[in-house]
């Protein structure tokens, strides 16, 4: 499956558009982790934590959003956007979105 921010697929013709698919998590910190973390801040540095965290979160929900395009048939998801979001103290979604189409068969 093709997944792009673009709103084509370079060198494929998109036939048909299927619609809006969406993949989602809600992820919570961890006590420990946000010890170890907020001693970092201090000291300055990348909150590898954090990053793995958001990195696992953000592969889940493009994961979702491609089984959705998969169910409707789709070639590619295009125009693909993130967006995150507190939902509670310590808890955050991150939701992955974008057009799933089919594209014309590849000219030989």
């Amino acid at each position: 499956m093709i997944v792009t921010n673009t709103e084509t697929v370079t060198g494929r013709e998109i036939t048909e558009n299927l619609g809006l698919v969406r993949g989602n998590t809600v992820r919570a910190r961890n006590v420990g982790r946000d010890i170890t973390q907020g001693l970092r801040n201090i000291a300055g540095g990348e909150l590898k934590a954090y990053t793995t965290l958001l990195s696992d979160a953000r592969e889940q929900a493009i994961g979702r959003m491609q089984a959705e395009a998969e169910e409707l048939e789709a070639d590619a998801i295009v125009n693909v956007r993130f967006v995150t979001a507190e939902v509670t103290n310590g808890g955050a979604e991150l939701l992955a979105y974008g057009t799933a189409v089919r594209l014309a068969p590849r000219e030989e």
